[in-house]
């Protein structure tokens, strides 16, 4: 069963009570009642919903996994879809954890599908704002998004932290070798799926502040307005980090593509070097007389012409940057 939560009067009154209780207060109007699931059964999360009232679309929604972020509005409450997000700085790989919630007047329920959906973090962030339990659910409701935001907000800057480092590999002396390659390839599908859960955020925070009502008398406001301003700028973070990993990525192409160039000039120009000794050399080597044939004097000639065209060649290679 999940952990439940009582406030009454702006107060935290009880938690940990039953299931059972929770239709008894639901109906005081006075009280805000927060349950939360983790991955419940349809049979489990059907009876707490007939007991608010949920909507059969909003049931199956949280029943059904990988939604996109979403508000929808019904008439007696409202469904709403996230994702948190954790990145593993090792592996370069992106957990995220989907969570649903249904809203209503007075209550509030998360569904979570795994226990990487930290709700601990929620109720932290509920419990170090006591001053604001009086605003009822537009309160709980900001300690979940907020909760939400920071982590998209964290995992951007991990990301970027490590794209950091990724820089140093396109450009050092060391080639890059193939866990570089892999860590850009996995921190890329990182990028692409912390934009998927991020940008419809913008949507979600906006619909809640656009409508004052959402907010109850407005003291939220401007609480909702800075979880507004992380959304913003986890969005265009995203936005700029994945671009600066395609420029990255070329980088390292190009560079692999400059080093082979090198690499084929050095080889080419070393043949050239050695075919000046293996021409004479091969020369000398047929069966009829060579100027010198006999001679001391005809060795010494061979000997100087080898060096000095091989040195030619080295001095001009080495001015074209070929060596």
């Amino acid at each position: 069963m999940g952990r439940t939560r009582l406030y009454r009067n702006g107060k935290l009154e009880a938690e940990g009570f039953p299931v059972a209780d929770v239709s008894e207060y639901v109906s005081d109007p006075d009280a805000v009642v927060w349950f939360d699931m983790c991955s419940p059964s349809e049979e489990d999360l059907r009876a707490i919903t007939e007991e608010l009232g949920i909507h059969e679309l909003a049931v199956q929604g949280a029943l059904q996994h990988k939604q996109r972020p979403k508000l929808d509005t019904y008439d007696s409450h409202k469904f709403l879809n996230v994702y948190s997000a954790e990145f593993e700085v090792e592996s370069g790989r992106l957990d995220v954890a989907e969570a649903a919630a249904f809203i209503t007047h007075n209550a509030l329920v998360t569904v979570r599908n795994s226990e990487l959906f930290r709700i601990d973090e929620v109720v932290r962030r509920w419990d170090e704002a006591p001053g604001l339990t009086a605003h009822g659910i537009p309160f709980l409701l900001h300690g979940l998004l907020d909760y939400v935001v920071d982590s998209h907000f964290d995992s951007v800057e991990a990301i970027d932290e490590q794209i950091e480092a990724l820089e140093e590999t396109a450009f050092g002396e060391q080639p890059v070798d193939r866990a570089d390659q892999r860590r850009v390839f996995e921190i890329r599908k990182s990028l692409v799926t912390l934009r998927r859960i991020v940008m419809p955020m913008r949507e979600v925070v906006n619909t809640l502040i656009r409508r004052n009502d959402e907010l109850g008398d407005g003291a939220m406001a401007p609480y909702f307005q800075d979880v507004y301003d992380q959304v913003l700028r986890a969005a265009e973070w995203t936005d700029s980090l994945r671009d600066l990993l395609s420029n990255i990525r070329e980088a390292h192409l190009t560079m692999q593509s400059n080093k082979m160039n090198l690499i084929m000039k050095q080889v080419t120009s070393w043949a050239a070097i050695i075919a000046v000794p293996t021409l004479i050399t091969g020369f000398y080597g047929q069966n009829i007389p060579f100027p010198g044939f006999g001679h001391p004097w005809g060795f010494w000639v061979s000997t100087v012409v080898i060096v000095v065209v091989s040195a030619l060649l080295y001095r001009s290679f080495s001015k074209r940057d070929w060596l």
